[in-house]
């Protein structure tokens, strides 16, 4: 058994959509970035790559590659996942925070699991998301962005 950890933040900009945790949220803002910048799945393939020893998302789906451009991050979380089977490792759980003081994502928190999920491959009761706010401090605070922090536990076949 290995745990990882994973870390993320994109700035929220006009003119783009909101993606968190595989699912698209109406929001008047969304993140920036070369993918669709949903830091939560970014996060939790940071978390399940640290574990398995494997660098991190940026070595193995560079922002400067043209496959990558506007990609679904459900397909980096699914790469991520195969990428840790080469090795042996299957994912235990995943505990995961996002931290935004807008919208509330309370309400799509099990349509994230279920999401999320359905992408790893595992039941929805191993993949744990929490929201939070900053109590407006800090860039999350004044709505500048949303950052993300994953845990996990993954275990070899």
């Amino acid at each position: 058994m290995r745990v990882g950890f994973g870390y993320d933040v994109h700035q929220l900009v006009e003119g783009r959509e909101l993606w968190l945790g595989g699912i698209h949220i109406e929001h008047s803002l969304g993140l920036l970035g070369h993918s669709d910048a949903d830091v939560l799945i970014h996060a939790i393939c940071d978390a399940l790559l640290g574990a398995a020893n494997m660098r991190d998302i940026g070595f193995h789906f560079p922002d400067t590659a043209a496959e990558t451009d506007g990609i679904d991050s459900k397909i980096l979380l699914r790469r991520t996942v195969e990428l840790i089977a080469t090795k042996g490792y299957h994912v235990g759980n995943i505990d995961a925070t996002v931290c935004a003081e807008r919208p509330k994502l309370n309400p799509h928190i099990p349509a994230m699991q279920q999401c999320l999920a359905t992408v790893i491959g595992c039941d929805p009761d191993c993949v744990s998301i929490k929201a939070t706010t900053t109590e407006r401090l800090g860039f999350t605070g004044r709505e500048e962005g949303i950052s993300a922090y994953a845990v996990c536990l993954i275990s070899k076949e």
